[in-house]
């Protein structure tokens, strides 16, 4: 299993990342994690435009989602016709308020190109892949995921707040990738996002192997996330996301 990481800025790209988006591939199929806006276009550095079997949008916030309808535009009007559709596994309302997004009338949608399947809490297939998928600490409908292959497991966060179930998502993962959007400062707003060493904690709780800070926020210095993660009592390998980077899983 091979994990990619194509876009790790958090709430609107970077000038060196897009938004959310994580490749990973096993046996040939490649599923993507979240869609965020600006992330088509650094996936063509890795794979080729029709080369998405599959795709998983954890919530419907715009920097985990909003890439796909430009996909829809790739996947429809192609010159050489329209391609087969990809399974986009998401939150209830995704078809309509893609659609919306993309200003198209609700029927037919975007399920020319697409899919839709709604995502609820438990393991699934996806490919050569099990999915678990378990609801975090957000204020929509938020999803967290693990993805296994061979022995291996990725966990990752999505966007939460402080959560039990995110730590039982990551229990023994090879890699977590946990969001970091906060420095560690008094007065954070609850049950919306974590900081640095609040993911570290939960990487420990989990005993995860290593540690990638994502969701990187631009206005912050990553210096200083990872930083605030030194003091969260993790004693595995942690860094900073980087768009490009690839993680070898064996």
């Amino acid at each position: 299993m091979k994990l990619t990481i194509i876009g790790c800025s958090g709430s609107f790209p970077g000038p060196d990342s897009p938004s959310s988006c994580y490749l990973l591939e096993a046996e040939g199929f490649r599923l993507l994690l979240d869609f965020g806006n600006g992330a088509l276009g650094a996936l063509q550095r890795h794979i080729g435009l029709y080369d998405v079997d599959a795709i998983c949008l954890s919530h419907l916030h715009a920097d985990h989602c909003l890439d796909l309808c430009p996909y829809h535009v790739v996947r429809t009007y192609s010159p050489h016709g329209p391609h087969p559709k990809v399974p986009v596994h998401a939150p209830a309302d995704a078809p309509r308020r893609l659609a919306a997004a993309y200003g198209m009338p609700e029927e037919p949608g975007l399920e020319t190109a697409f899919d839709f399947v709604r995502l609820t809490p438990g393991v699934f297939e996806v490919g050569p892949f099990a999915v678990t998928a378990a609801r975090v600490n957000h204020p929509v409908e938020t999803y967290g995921f693990r993805i296994s292959y061979g022995g291996r497991s990725v966990a990752y966060s999505a966007d939460t707040g402080e959560s039990a179930e995110l730590v039982r998502l990551a229990a023994g993962a090879d890699v977590m990738l946990c969001e970091a959007s906060y420095l560690d400062e008094p007065g954070l707003p609850p049950n919306l996002h974590l900081n640095g060493r609040q993911a570290a904690e939960h990487a420990a709780r989990a005993a995860a192997g290593t540690l990638v800070l994502t969701h990187l926020v631009p206005w912050y210095d990553p210096d200083r996330i990872l930083q605030d993660a030194s003091r969260g009592g993790f004693a595995g390998r942690t860094e900073l996301a980087r768009s490009g980077a690839v993680y070898d899983l064996g």
